[in-house]
């Protein structure tokens, strides 16, 4: 019996990232410790931010929120993924498989625009801290985080919406290890044109956008660093921004070689491979980077771990 949206299909197939047997196995343990230290990192840096009052800053709520983003994110799709490799098929039903691009949209996106709030803290921070207080008040970063969660709630109800429309009548077999637009689409019996342009305005906008503002942060930023005649100032200025900029080249890079480059550029098997520098690597790489390179959140450790032995 046809869904409600009138396709045929009732259940998609994951193929997941290989089909070769001998590499299921270590597969399953690489994404599963991935995985286990992706929760614990990000899991640890949100106990941190909470139970720590000295961390209630600005440049920490961001952070706070991009932990939790990663930490739902990475949860949208990697527990299916470790099932597809010790799983003969990987069932997943039409209903599961739109919720699942729902999230994955919804969560990416706002990654987009959490990493776009912190690079604009930084700016503040540095261009403008005598208004840094005004300028960053707990109303405004709330409204950038509403903002955020908004805007890909927006953008993923058009994908999503998009997605629906469309008819799956008797190819079932997604080539991916998560049901994602593209391999999503050379299902379709039914014309993808609309969801094409879809998908090129909305992740255009969605990578242009928050890529130009942060170049923009950044240049004014580098602009005024370079006007510090101290260079321990220079220095110490640097390094409050090298974790942010590699979190955005990781995101950035990735994310607009899977969606933006032409469908004739590559198979999708190098899409899948691409993809999980954005949907694995990413979430497991921020909580690392914004721990082991900042004295706050070290000493935040440090007092948290004190604090439960006594």
């Amino acid at each position: 019996m046809a869904p409600r949206n009138g396709s045929f299909v009732t259940e998609f197939i994951l193929m997941g990232l290989t089909d070769r047997a001998d590499l299921q196995l270590p597969l399953f343990i690489l994404f599963l410790i991935m995985y286990i230290v992706t929760m614990l990192g990000n899991l640890g840096l949100i106990t941190l931010i909470w139970l720590n009052s000295h961390l209630h800053t600005p440049m920490y709520f961001f952070l706070f929120n991009l932990s939790f983003i990663d930490l739902c994110y990475s949860s949208v799709f990697t527990p299916k993924m470790l099932i597809n490799f010790i799983a003969e098929k990987n069932f997943i039903s039409y209903i599961g498989c739109m919720t699942q691009l729902y999230f994955l949209c919804f969560f990416g996106i706002s990654e987009c625009y959490v990493l776009t709030s912190m690079a604009y803290d930084r700016y503040v921070a540095i261009c403008n801290p005598l208004t840094y207080n005004i300028a960053m008040s707990p109303k405004v970063c709330s409204s950038l985080m509403f903002g955020s969660y908004l805007v890909a709630f927006s953008d993923a109800m058009a994908h999503t919406g998009c997605m629906l429309r469309l008819t799956f009548c008797d190819a079932n077999n997604i080539n991916h290890y998560y049901c994602d637009i593209l391999p999503l689409l050379e299902l379709s019996c039914t014309g993808t044109y609309v969801n094409e342009l879809v998908v090129f305005i909305v992740v255009g906008i969605n990578v242009i956008v928050p890529t130009v503002t942060i170049f923009i942060s950044y240049g004014f930023i580098i602009s005024s660093i370079l006007r510090i005649s101290s260079k321990d100032g220079r220095s110490k200025a640097f390094s409050t921004c090298s974790s942010h900029i590699m979190a955005v080249s990781l995101f950035f890079g990735s994310g607009a070689f899977m969606y933006l480059r032409p469908s004739s550029a590559g198979s999708m098997d190098q899409g899948k491979i691409s993809s999980i520098f954005y949907t694995n690597t990413v979430p497991l790489m921020n909580p690392l980077i914004y721990s082991l390179r900042n004295k706050d959140v070290k000493f935040a450790l440090k007092k948290t771990i004190h604090r439960r032995k006594f």
